[in-house]
């Protein structure tokens, strides 16, 4: 059995964020039950361009691979009804809304604990469920701006800059998919659920890590960096080489002793340049140094001289160039599915690896394609079905 094949999710999520989060959990095993609003075609994510075709989408595959899709609208009695049914065997409700919309369409755990005492309600939203900024809606983007991130991030003097990923709804995912496993660990403890209200905003702020703690207790003040060098140690950044840009980055005494011998520069023996401070105190002369040298060979040269002598050193990659790295291929990192229109579809395996077990991967589910599988689940003969669909729980019939 995978890691968490005893544990059903019912997600109400759509786009990044939130899928993000429970792919992993799915990767893992478990039984994730996407919720899919039928007026409105669904989660969104599968009409994401430009690799789109009807309802399909690269990007949709991307965050719902190994799921399962219901259509429900939770807007009519009957949808509830099969949602609540739902609920009544579920370990977890899962949702990516509106910090103030879980309350409004009845999934919190006040709203759901008379069903199954048990369940965990988890809730990732833009900026949680209190707070002035509750009813925002909050986007990658805009939680970038806010937590600081843009403002540490570009060259100095440049225009403010997003991380060329969405790096604060995928790191909400994560924290959203941990603070669920927390959930439904200790509910199947303690017999009790609860509800684990995480934001995006939360998670852009708490990733700000030693820098606001700094400010906080020292009054630092963060800045760019020329070439994204690291705010206190030296050498520690990109630097140009004659044909592209390589990492270098001496975290160590032993690293920039090593780096000394390879370079094999006689100003770099200078007493000046003798420790973290000293360096960071001339980190002006002794980076202007490192540029000049590094200007004059290709970067795969420095990368054979650097590697063996085991200076800590990498090269600026391209997205095609990472995913062809030998290291990438090796750790199996590129992974396969089937689909009806693209058919075989090659994505990034989930990062999150529990034993020795080779995963496993599924495709994403198309749009209510387990309804039969949900009916068969909670015990719905034909003619209950029948009456569910002509009251409307599954979308409009025609």
């Amino acid at each position: 059995m995978k890691p968490l094949a005893d544990i059903r999710i019912i997600a109400v999520e759509q786009y990044g964020a939130g899928p993000f989060g429970s792919v992993h959990l799915a990767d893992l095993g478990a039984e994730v039950i996407k919720i899919e609003e039928p007026q409105s075609g669904g989660d969104v994510g599968r009409y994401v361009p430009p690799y789109n075709h009807g309802e399909d989408s690269l990007f949709f595959e991307t965050f719902n691979r190994g799921k399962r899709s219901l259509s429900l609208d939770l807007a009519t009695p009957a949808g509830r009804e099969v949602f609540e049914d739902l609920v009544r065997t579920a370990d977890a409700v899962y949702s990516n809304l509106r910090g103030d919309v879980p309350a409004k369409i009845g999934i919190t755990y006040p709203q759901l604990k008379h069903l199954n005492p048990a369940v965990v309600c988890c809730s990732l939203t833009g900026f949680g469920m209190t707070g002035p900024r509750a009813k925002q809606p909050g986007y990658d983007y805009i939680l970038q701006g806010l937590a600081g991130w843009m403002e540490l991030t570009g060259e100095p003097g440049g225009p403010p800059t997003k991380s060329g990923l969405s790096l604060v709804d995928y790191s909400g995912g994560f924290v959203a998919a941990i603070a669920l496993l927390a959930g439904v660990h200790a509910a199947r403890r303690d017999g009790v659920g609860m509800d684990c209200d995480v934001s995006l905003y939360d998670t852009a702020i708490g990733m700000l890590t030693y820098p606001a703690a700094w400010h906080l207790n020292a009054g630092f003040t963060p800045a760019r960096t020329h070439h994204s060098a690291h705010p206190s140690l030296v050498p520690f950044q990109v630097f140009p080489s004659a044909d592209g840009w390589i990492v270098v980055g001496c975290a160590k005494e032993k690293f920039w002793q090593r780096l000394v011998q390879v370079l094999d520069l006689p100003a770099l023996t200078d007493p000046k340049f003798a420790t973290f401070a000293t360096r960071r105190e001339h980190a002006d002369e002794l980076l202007s140094l490192l540029d000049t040298t590094f200007a004059t060979k290709p970067s795969a040269e420095w990368l054979a001289l650097l590697e063996p002598a085991g200076v800590p050193c990498g090269p600026v990659n391209d997205v095609a160039a990472a995913l062809r790295d030998p290291h990438t291929l090796a750790r199996d990192l590129v992974v396969e599915t089937e689909h009806p229109y693209y058919g075989t579809v090659k994505q990034v395996a989930s990062p999150v690896r529990v034993g020795d077990e080779p995963p496993a991967y599924r495709r994403a589910p198309r749009r209510g394609e387990d309804l039969g599988y949900v009916a068969g689940l909670l015990g719905y003969d034909e003619p209950r079905l029948a009456s569910l669909r002509s009251a409307g729980a599954f979308g409009k019939t025609p």
